[in-house]
């Protein structure tokens, strides 16, 4: 025997127009939208946000743009050769950012960071306090010194 979940429909679901009658559900635009292009068939309008998106940069360069972790108020730091350290200070000397200052390598109110950098040196150094690339540090280190 037949369940109603199984029953096939034989004719075909009547077509209702609206618009037509006093029927309170299909009355006028009934869910159609309003008059012009969004009336007529086949109305796909190009959506606004899209331009809107289209018009912003994506992330790139600088300006508001920019990564939030960038500060660009931080001044950028100054490359301090190994050649110049072996010029200034005698060997088994300290370099930090108070005696770089001393020695007249920082001037001015406004002191930038420095950050050493090289390959070679033939001095003794006690670097602390001053940040160092690799491969100065391996070459302070060879030479006898040491980085904090």
């Amino acid at each position: 025997m037949a369940t109603l979940n199984q029953l096939k429909r034989m004719t075909k679901r009547p077509y209702r127009r609206v618009g037509r009658g006093q029927s309170s559900t299909r009355g006028k635009q009934s869910g159609r939208g309003g008059k012009g292009q969004t009336a007529r068939a086949g109305a796909k309008i190009r959506p606004a946000w899209r331009d809107i998106i289209k018009k912003l940069p994506k992330r790139r360069g600088y300006g508001k743009n920019r990564g939030r972790t960038v500060d660009s108020t931080r001044p950028d730091a100054i490359a301090l050769p190994l050649a110049r350290l072996e010029a200034v200070f005698d060997t088994g000397a300290e370099v930090s950012a108070a005696t770089l200052a001393e020695k007249g390598i920082q001037s001015g109110r406004k002191r930038r960071p420095f950050k050493i950098v090289g390959s070679e040196v033939g001095k003794k150094f006690s670097v602390n306090g001053v940040p160092a690339s690799a491969s100065a540090r391996a070459a302070i280190e060879k030479a006898g010194g040491s980085v904090k």
